[in-house]
C-alpha cells in the first residue's frame, strides 16, 4: 500500500490537534476511527474509490484507545468539524449517544444487524464484533493446563501469580469489559473482580499493561503465560507463528458466557457533511466490510451470522447476554471509580 498523504490519514496526538485542525485539507466527510489504522484504511480508500470522496479520517493511539477520541467529540460539540464516529467498541458510542451528540440515520446497510446491536433510535449501529479472551502461551502453558483455565476468576489462581496480566482497565474494550459485568454479575461481584485485580497488580502477581496489544506481545514472548486480550490481537500473534491458544471464558452450562464487543459507527449531530456521511456509513455497514474484516488480521467476528470467514473466526461459542445501552449509560461512572482505583 502506498503511503496516505500527509494529513490525510492520521494518528490523533494530543499535542498536534490544532496543527491538525489547521492544516487539514478539504475533505468531502471527516470521520473520527478508534479501530487500528491498519486495519480501517484499506477500507476507507476503496470507498474513496468507489464514490470519489474524499476522506480526512483521524485515528487514536493504543494508549489512549478510543478514550482520546471520545473527549474530542464531547469537546468539539459546539461546532464539530466530524462527521462519522467509527468506534472499536459500543459502550463509549452509547455513552455519546445519550448525551445528545449523535445524530438519527437508518441505514439500509444495517436491516439484516440483529437488533440488539442497533439503538431503537438509529443512533449507533454494532458490527463486526470482538470477542474478549484468554490468550496463553503454551511453551509455558501444558495441555493439562490449558484445559483447566476455563472462566475469568482463574486469572486470580495463586498458582500462576506474577505469570499473568490484563490491559489497565481505563479505556477501550477492557473498560468495557469491566464496565459490562456490573450489569451481569452486581456490583458487589464485578467490584471483587476488579479490586482482586488491583490488589493482585500491588503484590507484583498480576501484571498491568497500556493495552490489549502490549498485554498480547508480553504473553507472545513469554513474559506472561496468559492474560486478557481481544480476538484481533490474538489472531496478530497466531498469524505470525506464535506459540498461542486461545480461551474463550465461561461457556460451561449456568456461566455468562464470553464478552463479544462490536465495532458501533454514529453520525455526528450537526454534520458539516450530511450527505457524505451517510455513504461513508452505508458503506461501513455493507456485509462486505464484515468479510473483509473478518479475513483481515483482525479477524472480526460477524454479527450477521450469514457473513461468510474463515473457520478460525469462531461463531459457535456462548455470547455474554449484555445490554450495551446500560453499559453506556454506566461507562462515565465506572470510568470514574476505576481511575480512582488504578491511579491511586
Amino acid at each position: 500500500m502506498s503511503p496516505s498523504p500527509p494529513g490525510r490519514f492520521s494518528v490523533l496526538l494530543p499535542l498536534c490537534l490544532g496543527f491538525l485542525a489547521s492544516c487539514a485539507p478539504d475533505a468531502d466527510v471527516v470521520i473520527y476511527c478508534a479501530l487500528d489504522q491498519v486495519h480501517a484504511e484499506p477500507l476507507l480508500e476503496r470507498f474513496e474509490k468507489e464514490t470519489g470522496l474524499v476522506v480526512r479520517a483521524e485515528f487514536d493511539v493504543e494508549a489512549n484507545k478510543t478514550i482520546g477520541l471520545v473527549s474530542r467529540l464531547r469537546a468539539e460539540s459546539g461546532a464539530t468539524r466530524c462527521d462519522v464516529f467509527w468506534n472499536n467498541e459500543m459502550g463509549h458510542t452509547v455513552a455519546l449517544a445519550e448525551e445528545g451528540l449523535l445524530a438519527s440515520y437508518d441505514s439500509p446497510s444495517a436491516k439484516k444487524i440483529p437488533a440488539i446491536f442497533r439503538d431503537e433510535q438509529f443512533r449507533w449501529t454494532g458490527f463486526a464484533a470482538r470477542a474478549r479472551v484468554f490468550i496463553v502461551n503454551t511453551d509455558l502453558v501444558s495441555p493439562e493446563e490449558l484445559a483447566e483455565i476455563k472462566g475469568m476468576w482463574d486469572l486470580f489462581d495463586p498458582k500462576w501469580a506474577g505469570k499473568v496480566g490484563m490491559a489497565r482497565p481505563l479505556t477501550g474494550t477492557t473498560l468495557t469489559h469491566m464496565t459490562a459485568l456490573y450489569s451481569v454479575l452486581g456490583e458487589e461481584r464485578a467490584r471483587e473482580y476488579v479490586a482482586t485485580a488491583k490488589r493482585l497488580n500491588d503484590e507484583g502477581k498480576l501484571a498491568l499493561t497500556s493495552g490489549n496489544a502490549t498485554l498480547m506481545k508480553q504473553v507472545k514472548v513469554g513474559e506472561l503465560a496468559f492474560g486478557w486480550t481481544d480476538t484481533d490481537d490474538y489472531n496478530v500473534a497466531r498469524e505470525g507463528g506464535a506459540h498461542v491458544a486461545c480461551v474463550y471464558p465461561d461457556q460451561g452450562e449456568g456461566e455468562i458466557g464470553t464478552l463479544l464487543i462490536p465495532n458501533s459507527v454514529a453520525m455526528i449531530q450537526n454534520a458539516p457533511h450530511e450527505s457524505a456521511a451517510k455513504k461513508l456509513i452505508d458503506f461501513i455497514l455493507r456485509e462486505e466490510t464484515e468479510r473483509t474484516l473478518a479475513y483481515a488480521r483482525s479477524a472480526q467476528i460477524p454479527v450477521r451470522n450469514h457473513v461468510e470467514r474463515p473457520d478460525y473466526v469462531r461463531g459457535d461459542f456462548t455470547p455474554m447476554e449484555v445490554d450495551f445501552r446500560t453499559v453506556g449509560r454506566d461507562l462515565p461512572i465506572r470510568q470514574v471509580e476505576l481511575k480512582e482505583l488504578f491511579l491511586d
